[in-house]
């Protein structure tokens, strides 16, 4: 993409965020009115016996909104047509990178004001209710997916999440901290006692500047520096404090938007600590453990001055007063889950490129003892990737993924001459899986539940893209679309000839080298749960030398990663049908190039000439 090309992305992107019949006084007088109703929502909690009408108002008013911004895309379209790059010339060019309005616009367009059942209706999922304080405590850590309407009960019978459920009674928290891409602030707003206080991790402006701004009372929002304005704060998670001492940890791949847990399936990670009796010290060399990699993430996504800002706002008594509070005053021995975040920005030299990206994956499954190893010993691992953007793909990068996500050291890759590895075959063990145009056209929401699934033509018909990796993504909770990034893996000896499926227990070496004595590990593989798609901007691209190696990442994701017991959990834990069907000859996957692709989409294609 040239330098004109980003020019004309950039006033797109900034083209989009006002309507443009309006002034600014207008827009500024509507979204005021619209917070004023959602604090006046917000006064009391959900009736037992349905929604609050305040609040169902208020969301008819933003469909009608998003609407008018609809109309304005349509106006916009043939000004994005010459946005298009050559996809053999971007390095991590997905649909996240377009800019920061873009990818929001179809998500909060693609259901709500395309005629679906429940637009103008509650926010809130209708069996959503405010927990009481005798709600569960997840203490060990719990994984499940959302719940989806038309799909709930699910149809594998897996219990699922309601934000209602993860926030539990608002009348206790005391405190949270929340991160996410797409963003209705009026709406999760609504779903807070107005007085709690709340530190809201979000996108940045066009102009990517970091900044601290008050947004709403009690409310501040904070976003990181995003390079020239470039990439996404695409990390979703959340800190909840409550009044009684207990810290929720949140990481899931929902937006904090209606859409997203409602209409659409996505997947929650949570865990419940308890308050230390007495606060630890705090170890600075930390760079391994949960709580201090979260310290981490937040004092990269800005939340330290934040958290500074709300201290002299009339909130003095906040659960912690620093960053370093989150690893010093609760019991984190529980957690058995490695965090996995990327940090968008260059980083260079190993203590720096081991932190973040696909080098930190890497990490993360050698903590876990299950690096598949080298030599006679060397395992085979079998990777799917759900996920739901596809980015720009060369064998290079996937193989460079693909060798982190053995567990095998990046300086190992580095050590191989370029040539060589830019010649490697795609790895034939990793399945891409992304919904076809089928099976998003016969979901119960049809084309117009679709979105926020993002594959580009120019991606799918580049010479070199890996199509025979594709295989279709189905939700066994029953006819959804899916909106998880999950990767499951399996390992197994290379020796064998039999299926990865009748290994119930696989040793795994823990040292490189084949002199060294094997080690016994039960486990038969590992998952991820998070925010990263499958692409180069989530994951990083590794340069430089082995000796002074350099990671480039466009996003700010995060997620976690933990290991898988025995087949039955693998099957058990996958969200998606398994094994994937592998695309047919014919097949091709769900493309959101619109009007390019119009042709393709009956939905998207009535909507651009209407």
């Amino acid at each position: 993409m040239d330098d004109h090309d980003d020019d004309l992305v950039r006033a797109v992107a900034l083209s989009l965020q006002a309507h443009p019949d309006s002034t600014k006084e207008q827009d500024e007088a509507l979204f005021q009115e619209q917070i004023r109703q959602a604090i006046e929502a917000s006064k009391s909690d959900i009736p037992q016996g349905g929604p609050v009408p305040t609040t169902s108002t208020f969301l008819s008013e933003r469909a009608q909104l998003e609407k008018e911004r609809r109309e304005r895309q349509k106006r916009l379209r043939k000004v994005r047509d010459l946005s298009k790059s050559d996809d053999e010339h971007q390095t991590g060019s997905d649909e996240e990178e377009a800019g920061p309005s873009v990818k929001r616009q179809r998500v909060l367009s693609s259901v709500s004001d395309a005629g679906s059942p429940h637009a103008g209706t509650s926010a809130v999922h209708p069996s959503s209710k405010l927990n009481s304080s005798k709600a569960p405590f997840f203490w060990d850590g719990e994984w499940r997916p959302t719940a989806a309407l038309g799909v709930e009960p699910r149809r594998d019978g897996r219990p699922t999440f309601r934000l209602s459920e993860v926030l539990g009674n608002k009348g206790e928290i005391a405190f949270a901290i929340l991160s996410t891409f797409a963003l209705d602030l009026p709406w999760i707003y609504s779903l807070f006692d107005p007085s709690v206080p709340v530190i809201m991790v979000s996108q940045p402006e066009s102009s990517g500047k970091a900044s601290v701004k008050n947004a709403l009372p009690n409310w501040i929002k904070t976003t990181p520096f995003l390079k020239g304005g470039y990439g996404c704060m695409h990390m979703k998670f959340m800190l909840i404090f409550y009044k009684t001492g207990r810290l929720r940890v949140v990481v899931s791949t929902a937006n904090l938007i209606p859409y997203d847990w409602r209409d659409i399936e996505n997947a929650v990670w949570l865990q419940d600590l308890s308050p230390l009796s007495r606060h630890a010290p705090f170890d600075g060399q930390d760079n391994e453990s949960f709580p201090y990699v979260m310290k981490r993430v937040l004092d990269n996504v800005n939340v330290a001055p934040a958290l500074s800002v709300m201290l002299k706002q009339d909130h003095p008594n906040l659960p912690i007063r620093t960053t370093e509070d989150i690893c010093t005053r609760w019991d984190w021995t529980k957690v058995k889950v490695n965090l996995v975040p990327s940090i968008a920005g260059k980083h260079e030299g190993w203590p720096n490129v081991i932190l973040t990206g696909h080098t930190r994956l890497m990490k993360a499954v050698r903590n876990i003892g299950l690096q598949t190893g080298k030599g006679s010993r060397e395992k085979n691992l079998e990777l799917d990737y759900q996920g739901s953007s596809i980015g720009s793909y060369t064998t290079q990068w996937v193989n460079e993924f693909y060798h982190s996500a053995k567990g095998e050291s990046a300086e190992d890759w580095l050590d191989k001459p370029k040539s060589r590895r830019e010649k490697l075959p795609y790895p034939v063990q990793l399945k891409v899986l992304f919904p076809t145009l089928t099976t998003v056209q016969s979901s119960q929401y049809g084309e117009r539940g679709g979105g926020n699934l993002f594959c580009r033509r120019s991606q799918w018909e580049a010479r070199k893209f890996p199509r025979q990796l594709f295989h279709d993504s189905r939700s066994k909770a029953g006819n959804t679309l899916m909106h998880t990034k999950m990767i499951v893996s399996v390992i197994s000896p290379k020796s064998t000839k039999r299926s990865t499926l009748e290994f119930i227990n696989v040793d795994t070496e823990s040292e490189d080298d084949d002199n060294d004595p094997e080690v016994l590990n039960t486990n038969v593989g590992w998952a991820y749960l998070g925010s990263h798609n499958f692409t180069p901007s989530a994951w990083g691209t590794l340069s430089g030398s082995a000796f002074n190696p350099v990671m480039n990442i466009r996003n700010y994701e995060l997620g976690i990663v933990f290991p898988l017991k025995d087949i039955a959990e693998v099957n058990k834990l996958a969200c998606y049908e398994r094994p994937p069907r592998k695309y047919g000859p014919a097949e091709s996957p769900w493309q959101i190039d619109i009007p390019q692709i119009s042709d393709e989409s009956l939905y998207f294609r009535s909507q651009s000439s209407s």
